[in-house]
């Protein structure tokens, strides 16, 4: 199993001069939590390099790691799903990072949603008590021995231009929605419910519209204005994270189809289903936040206020954080990496996180995961075992490294995954296929390692 290859990995290390053992850290959000940890289990020698607390990253609140600074969302946990079945298999290798996440949940139907600051204290205080060394500076290179680069996509100078220099440098702008005081909503004009019922009732407070109500928001979120909007005309938007007034402006039904979509919601105030509907979900466990679920946004914040109060239950919404949207790097991977995440230059030097061109939370934990489990092998005198390409972990890991003229970050997704034969055109079975195909990998991987 794999803590058993760990064990004898921590044995071999510990044989070593510290020299050959010691390993720089360098990020201490999602994906550089992830390795450092993996890596101190593994007996290495830690050291994690962070601009916290004295500084604080371009888009952080919170003088914590590991800082979620977008949704408190990391999607679905149902396994039968691409983001479901990331976590099953991040589980089977004992992600510390995703311990954490499944140890402050808050109600969010099936998906995986954290109280953000509790997350954030709990893989601080994890790191803290693991051994790990910690130092608190902005680096601005690879240090002596090896050295994982977990910066993350809004890395600062001076490690910006060692990135660019060594890995080549990409980018593209995604956003962030706004976070509402629970108190400022008008329980009158909104209900609570989970679409088709799954989940907890209380998971989701609904923000339901009429058609005159959805068509006059419609018409002043396509006409509100923008911030910056000169930046990213060209069309550099990540499609996961995509701003609700560019997604509006693909047609006028495109947020009922999207994130304000009516299905599977019925107001128990009239027994109908409204005409779209906005919900709004827990952003911590005392329920007093509430972020606004698909409503990514680059408006003035001014304009925010004007045009999303345009939705009922919003008319007096207290706004505890606004949308805004960011420019975020990651490297040419396919030229710069293998599916090891290690850099062909320098096979001293790997890349983690979203900087890789891997896309969204858990795909970030899954990449730290990796490169640190590679790294482990090489320190214990092995060369890295590559993960089974039927897992989304193995898929992802040569997605980044495969030639690619026109790369783009990923988001786990079936597509990634090697096709049945003969074909399984049953959705739903095919779903269950390539759960128990991935698991199945993942299991055996753990026994080899």
């Amino acid at each position: 199993m794999l803590e058993q290859g760990l064990q004898l990995l921590r044995e071999k290390t510990g044989r070593k001069d510290a020299a050959m053992t010691r390993v720089t850290v360098i990020g201490a959000g999602l994906a550089g939590s992830e390795a450092a940890l993996t890596l101190a289990a593994g007996g290495a020698d830690v050291t994690l390099v962070d601009c916290k607390p004295k500084t604080l990253g371009p888009a952080s609140a919170n003088t914590d790691f590991c800082e979620l600074v977008c949704s408190n969302s990391l999607k679905s946990n149902d396994p039968l799903t691409a983001h479901g079945l990331l976590k099953a298999e991040l589980r089977t290798l004992g992600s510390f990072v995703l311990a954490e996440a499944d140890g402050c949940a808050v109600p969010a139907g099936s998906a995986l949603a954290v109280d953000r600051a509790e997350f954030a204290r709990r893989v601080t205080e994890k790191l803290r008590e693991s051994g790990i060394k910690t130092e608190c500076c902005i680096a601005g290179e690879a240090r002596d021995g090896y050295t994982v680069i977990a910066t993350g996509p809004l890395t600062m100078p001076p490690m910006d231009a060692y990135i660019a220099e060594n890995f080549g440098s990409l980018h593209f702008f995604d956003a962030e929605a706004p976070i509402v005081s629970a108190e400022s909503i008008d329980r009158d004009k909104s209900f609570f419910a989970a679409r088709y019922g799954k989940g907890n009732a209380d998971d989701y407070l609904n923000c339901p519209l009429t058609k005159e109500e959805y068509d006059a928001f419609y018409e002043a979120l396509v006409t509100a204005e923008r911030a910056n909007a000169h930046e990213f005309e060209k069309g550099e938007i990540f499609e996961g994270c995509m701003p609700v007034e560019v997604m509006a402006a693909r047609g006028r039904d495109a947020l009922r189809f999207g994130p304000m979509r009516p299905v599977g919601l019925t107001d128990p105030k009239t027994g109908r289903r409204a005409y779209a509907v906005l919900q709004l979900r827990k952003e911590n466990a005392a329920g007093d936040m509430y972020n606004l679920v698909g409503f990514q946004t680059n408006l003035k914040f001014g304009e925010q206020r004007r045009v999303f109060g345009m939705i009922p239950a919003l008319a007096n919404a207290e706004y505890l954080r606004y949308g805004v949207m960011h420019r975020n790097a990651y490297i040419d991977a396919p030229r710069s990496i293998d599916m090891f995440f290690r850099a062909k230059k320098n096979g001293r030097v790997f890349i983690a996180g979203q900087l890789s061109g891997v896309e969204g939370y858990v795909e970030s934990i899954a990449s730290g995961k990796a490169a640190a489990m590679h790294l482990l092998r090489l320190l214990g005198g092995k060369e890295p075992l590559p993960l089974p390409c039927e897992t989304l972990i193995g898929a992802l890991s040569r997605y980044v490294a495969a030639e690619n003229a026109d790369f783009q970050p990923m988001n786990a997704n079936y597509g990634l995954l090697p096709p049945f034969d003969p074909q399984i055109k049953d959705k739903q079975k095919r779903k269950e296929a390539y759960m128990a195909r991935s698991l199945e990998a993942i299991a055996r991987y753990t026994e080899n390692y």
